[in-house]
């Protein structure tokens, strides 16, 4: 945990010369009722852009002290004049279990990202086609993202999120509800995380975020949990 706590503090420190902000989420998932922070940065420049968000979970025994720290940081890069861009990322992070902590396995993906602006660069949309690697799991598999932000009524309200579906073999033990169940194996998984803020200033943002899971997190089937949230841009 002391090198994710290194590594927060460098994405910080990195962030503040970009587009930033700090979202603090209280989930209202059955079975769930704890606290998810996320720092995320995106930072265009000539060569394209780069993006990355990191949440931790505080539910971990009685103190609640972090149990889950995951991050995904993605490049685009694009030197020429075409709405298409080539696309790296990576994901991983770890999760507690009793006293210790188990990796999340790690993922490689890269392949080809389209994006779209109005007139007004008000509201943006990003769909990618990408090639993913799972270590230990999938060797050759694929990844759809949809990632989406729009800005209404004079930018007081904002829709923005992402859904991604992509291949990987799970074994899931519970059903929505986290009643336990025969193991069952699948796939596929999609998971999709619209989020609504009203910007009461240009750097404070009340709002939720839903999340909704096909296959994901060793749950079977689908699963919808909503948060409560305040997001501060920097």
């Amino acid at each position: 945990m002391k090198k994710v706590v290194i590594a927060l503090l460098f994405f910080v420190s990195v962030a503040s010369q970009a587009q930033t902000n700090l979202q603090v989420h209280y989930d209202l998932g059955k079975g769930r009722d704890y606290v998810t922070t996320t720092l995320e940065m995106f930072k265009p420049d000539k060569w394209g852009n780069t993006f990355f968000f990191v949440d931790v979970d505080y539910n971990g025994g009685t103190k609640n002290h972090p149990s889950l720290a995951y991050m995904e940081i993605a490049r685009c890069l694009k030197f020429w004049d075409a709405p298409f861009s080539a696309h790296v990322e990576y994901n991983g992070g770890l999760f507690g279990l009793g006293s210790s902590y188990l990796p999340i396995n790690n993922a490689w993906l890269a392949g080809v990202d389209y994006g779209w602006h109005d007139k007004s660069f008000t509201k943006f949309l990003n769909l990618k086609l990408l090639y993913k690697t799972i270590q230990d799991k999938n060797d050759a598999s694929f990844q759809i993202t949809g990632v989406w932000t729009l800005n209404f009524f004079k930018n007081k309200l904002t829709l923005s999120g992402f859904a991604d579906f992509w291949r990987e073999d799970n074994v899931n033990f519970t059903n929505a509800q986290g009643d336990p169940i025969t193991p069952t194996s699948t796939k596929f998984v999609f998971i999709s995380e619209p989020q609504f803020w009203y910007n009461v200033t240009p750097n404070l943002s009340l709002g939720s975020e839903i999340e909704v899971a096909s296959n994901f997190g060793s749950v079977n089937g689908l699963k919808v949990c909503p948060t409560l949230a305040a997001k501060w841009n920097f």
